[in-house]
């Protein structure tokens, strides 16, 4: 799965010449925490709600409240905002674009097409799509086989599942390091009895059985 079927379009963006309350205002009109910077198209930087925390007066000042609004009024958006960007292609894939906000440790990519801001995407993105891709939500049956970890074994797991007709929705491996890989297999039915007999009766442990009615 590509950035560009999960991304946000079309975000909510700021320009570097507005100030922190247009930013405060679009963040909580919105319930967002952070706006891409976009100046003629281009995206120049970003803004989040940690960079106008960091930059406003502490609740210690001895400021008042008009004296914070007019400081606020006259604080432009390019004066706090993020320029040194960690972006992402349309076309990269969700799992690069996961490695890559784990190892910069954002929470947020724009994804940019040259130097053009074409959306956005969040972790809350990546979460949605890990649980679709394995079918976490969907109606039917996912069991959780241990299985040797060894060529050919993949194809021998499947085809006790084709056996009995079974129409495979979700395949997922988790390998361990004890030669073994945890195999999760998700299917549209519920009757399942038999093929987990048949499993064991190959070799195969059963570890967990989830049913989504």
């Amino acid at each position: 799965m590509f950035v560009k079927n999960r991304m946000t379009t079309n975000p909510f963006t700021i320009s570097p010449d507005q100030t922190i309350p247009d930013a405060q205002e679009i963040m909580m009109k919105h319930g967002i925490r952070r706006l891409p910077v976009v100046k003629d198209g281009k995206l120049v930087g970003v803004v989040t709600k940690e960079d106008i925390e960091r930059y406003s007066p502490s609740k210690a000042t001895s400021l008042s409240m008009g004296e914070i609004t007019y400081l606020l009024s006259k604080t432009k958006i390019k004066q706090i905002m993020t320029k040194d960007l960690v972006t992402i292609s349309p076309n990269a894939l969700l799992e690069e674009a996961a490695t890559l906000m784990r190892d910069q440790k954002v929470g947020f990519l724009p994804v940019v097409d040259g130097d053009k801001l074409v959306g956005i995407i969040t972790e809350s993105d990546i979460f949605d799509a890990f649980i679709e891709l394995l079918g976490f939500r969907e109606r039917g049956t996912r069991l959780t086989v241990e299985a040797s970890d060894e060529p050919g074994i993949l194809a021998r797991l499947t085809g006790i599942f084709a056996q009995y007709g079974a129409n495979i929705t979700r395949v997922a491996v988790y390998r361990g390091a004890d030669g073994t890989s945890s195999v999760v297999v998700g299917i549209n039915s519920f009757n399942t009895e038999d093929i987990e007999k048949t499993l064991e009766e190959n070799g195969f442990r059963i570890l967990y059985k989830l049913q989504n009615s």
